[in-house]
């Protein structure tokens, strides 16, 4: 298949404005498309056919917070960046996501503490850079926060020992997100939720939605925690993994950087330890736990790990949708959501083994 040629997804159930229709997605040029300017002013039909087989498809997974995967550190591999980025890159298609977020670990705080030039001067151009963490109760903070916002940046609140109120005075002067949710800072205390009280807060206006990540893992955060954090602030929900570089390891030992990990049951443990060393959970799981957890509706599930990230990085025209116009990055779907399937700019990238009959594609001539 070429970029020109127009395609017809048929066969299938989509995720559009916040339900789920039986639909076709027509797509050309990478991109979704209004298959009634198709039909009406171009006199065209699809070049080629796609049954979809009856799966659900959704828009591909947005990862805000993952710090590396399959023997790849952001923070530490900087030999062969590109090459690192394509490992992580290639590896994650197996659990839906489409786009992503390569993280790096935050700097001391004293860095912070000299303001924004100082952040510069540590980080250089920061052009690629799409969110950063910040601890809102350095005195630096809000200029930084300010300076951060005029660039485009989504600025996150977290790794903090803040107050509500320099919570508060944060989003004030534009942070947007909190990064983690109860992980990394103070735990709730009913005289002064901290970060936790912004999903409450009556000092964040109506128009103002703080957007919060939160590891839906079964082991950062407690089921009881995650139905918290949704029935209080559902429409900022943000799902992330936090994975770390010995995500989609085998089992076993494994040497990552300066740290012998032993991956067992699911979880990454400092060797000869009890004790975790961070996450190495997918997206996928995280959207099923999260559904579990919640006993929240399929749509739910799959919006926070799509469409809320995309608006918490203000790029919801192109990603986290399958609106007419937005890039044509999505998934397919079964029973249960299991992966069937993961397409980018239309281009089938990924296909989940044994499920070779998930779509069948057929050339249509043009009348």
């Amino acid at each position: 298949m070429t970029q020109s040629q127009l395609l017809q997804f048929v066969n299938c159930s989509i995720l559009r404005n916040h339900e789920i229709i039986w639909e076709d997605i027509w797509v050309r040029g990478g991109k979704i498309v209004n298959p009634e300017k198709m039909f009406f002013d171009e006199k065209i039909s699809a070049d080629v056919q796609i049954d979809c087989r009856g799966a659900l498809i959704s828009p591909g997974f947005i990862e805000l917070q993952i710090n590396g995967g399959f023997g790849v550190d952001f923070s530490c591999d900087f030999e062969d960046v590109e090459e690192g980025l394509r490992v992580v890159a290639k590896g994650i298609l197996a659990h839906g996501v489409t786009s992503f977020c390569p993280t790096v670990v935050t700097s001391p705080a004293h860095v912070y503490d000299k303001g924004f030039d100082s952040v510069l001067e540590t980080y250089g151009c920061l052009d690629n850079v799409r969110i950063v963490t910040v601890a809102p109760e350095l005195e630096k903070a809000p200029e930084v926060i300010e300076k951060f916002v005029e660039r485009g940046i989504t600025v996150s609140l977290g790794h903090s020992m803040a107050s509500l109120g320099e919570g508060e005075a944060a989003v004030k002067h534009g942070a947007s997100f909190i990064t983690h949710l109860f992980n990394a800072m103070l735990p709730f205390h009913h005289r002064d939720p901290g970060l936790v009280g912004l999903l409450a807060s009556d000092a964040v206006p109506d128009d103002h939605v703080v957007y919060f990540g939160i590891i839906s893992d079964g082991i950062h955060t407690h089921p009881a925690a995650l139905r918290i954090a949704h029935r209080t602030h559902p429409k900022g929900l943000v799902l992330v993994t936090d994975a770390i570089s010995a995500l989609g390891l085998e089992e076993g030992m494994h040497q990552l950087g300066q740290l012998s990990v032993e991956v067992k049951a699911g979880c990454a443990y400092i060797a000869g330890t009890d004790t975790l060393c961070g996450s190495i959970a997918t997206m996928s799981e995280c959207v099923k736990f999260f559904k579990e957890a919640t006993s929240c509706s399929i749509v739910e599930a799959l919006e926070a790990a799509t469409l809320h990230p995309a608006k918490a990085l203000g790029i919801d025209q192109t990603k986290g949708s399958l609106h007419f116009g937005a890039d044509a990055d999505f998934i397919f779907l079964g029973k249960d959501m299991d992966l069937w399937s993961t397409w980018i700019s239309g281009e089938c990238v990924y296909q989940a083994e044994g499920k070779t009959e998930a779509a069948c594609f057929c050339k249509v001539k043009r009348k």
